[in-house]
Order: C-alpha cells, then sequence, then structure tokens
C-alpha cells in the first residue's frame, strides 16, 4: 500500500518504524535477515541495513521501480522515523488496515526484535 501510495504521488511520513510487523516464523525471519546482512562484502556490498527504521525504507524500496526515475522520486517522498518525533506528535495518525497484523497461531515478530537479533545497538 505504501508504495503503490508513493508511485501516486503521495508524500508518506512513518512513525514508530520498530513497531512494524514481519510476517511468518521466527527462526526463518532471523535468518532471512541474518543472510542478507552476511551477503557480498564489507567493501563493494550489497550492504542491508541494521537498524528498523533503515530496514523499512528498504523493504519499501524494494516495491518500487528504484531503478527509474519515477521510483527514485517517489522514494525520496518516504520518511521513516523510529519512535515519533516532536513534530509529528501533534498530527493525526492514520493506519493502514489492510496492513495489520492478522491473527495467527504464532506470535507475530516485530522489526525491533529483528535488529536486535541483527546485533543493532538501542
Amino acid at each position: 500500500m505504501i508504495a503503490q501510495r508513493l508511485l501516486r504521488g503521495e508524500s508518506i511520513v512513518v512513525v514508530n518504524a520498530e513497531k512494524a510487523v514481519v510476517t511468518g516464523s521466527r527462526t526463518e525471519i532471523v535468518a532471512r535477515y541474518t543472510a542478507a546482512r552476511a551477503r557480498g562484502s564489507v567493501r563493494s556490498g550489497p550492504h542491508f541495513p541494521r537498524y528498523a527504521d533503515r530496514i523499512f525504507r528498504r523493504t519499501v524500496r524494494g516495491m518500487l521501480p528504484h531503478l527509474k526515475t519515477g521510483g527514485k522520486t517517489a522514494f525520496r517522498r518516504l520518511v521513516v522515523h523510529m519512535g515519533v518525533p516532536d513534530e509529528w506528535k501533534s498530527a493525526a495518525p492514520q493506519t493502514i488496515e489492510e496492513a495489520k497484523a492478522r491473527p495467527s497461531l504464532r506470535p507475530p515478530v516485530s522489526l525491533a526484535e529483528v535488529t536486535i537479533l541483527l546485533g543493532a545497538r538501542a
């Protein structure tokens, strides 16, 4: 939903990125993000982020045609924050109902948990 709205020309500010939920089993999620971090070399990349706001941006970038002009401009309209900055505390938040975590048998894994497992400092 966010990628589609960015491509339509909207500017989007995401707050509390660390509370975003990743679907799947905990072991698969950790294995996927650990493998992504280990891929490539330190010098030449690809460089996969460790912090929640950067992981969120990288995920949305994967949903955009970021190598084309329209995708680049759409990606520049995305701003992601961990927590809620002072300038956005008074604004009325919007939620995307389709993006909410659905009830499941396994407990949801948040990006905050993933970043701790990847070794990010709090």
